[in-house]
């Protein structure tokens, strides 16, 4: 069922929809983890926007559209060592700032190393995107590390999944995804 188009709370888009109602512009992991979502924030606050792939990646998202870097969130897969053991997972920040990954995220992940997954590890294991990674719908069992400025926030732009569009929802909502953590001085 598509359903007509909602106000967008920032930005500059053609149409924005409530994300539920158009899985078809979401990547597959992500529309199934809507489905299934259970928090208390309700599942139509996650808004969804189609854009042009070629303008993807943040800064030139945000001049395209219109749309202030202080609500702009990027999520990045992080590989996570402890001797020969790897481990994944997921963090997510402002685009004003940067994830620490070498003290905050290794030390609260327990590893002994920390760093960016690659980009085909990323792809592979999540099944989005490079450039559109959504912290809605990562693989079972990941943590996902969420800084509390993005918590905090009203809404948040971050990937769909897919390089076209974006999701807009509230911070909240982030904090209820499953193994979700909100982290104190997770990036500066």
């Amino acid at each position: 069922m598509i359903s007509s188009p909602v106000t967008s709370p920032f930005g500059r888009f053609e149409e924005t929809w409530r994300a539920v109602h158009r899985p078809e512009l979401l990547a597959d992991p992500v529309a199934s983890a809507l489905e299934r979502y259970s928090g208390t924030e309700p599942v139509e606050s996650v808004l969804v926007v189609d854009t042009d792939p070629e303008v993807a990646d943040t800064a030139a998202f945000c001049a395209a559209y219109d749309v202030s870097l202080e609500v702009s969130a990027n999520c990045v897969v992080i590989a996570a060592r402890r001797g020969q053991d790897v481990s994944y997972a997921a963090c997510v920040a402002l685009a004003t700032t940067r994830v620490d990954v070498n003290k905050a995220v290794r030390k609260h992940l327990g590893a002994r190393k920390a760093s960016f997954a690659p980009m085909e590890t990323a792809v592979a294991l999540t099944g989005m995107e490079y450039g559109g990674i959504c912290p809605v719908g990562l693989p079972d069992g990941w943590p996902l590390l969420i800084d509390e400025a993005v918590a905090s926030s009203p809404y948040v732009l971050i990937g769909s999944g897919r390089r076209r569009g974006k999701l807009i929802l509230p911070g909240p909502f982030l904090a209820q995804l499953p193994n979700a953590e909100v982290v104190a001085g997770l990036a500066g």
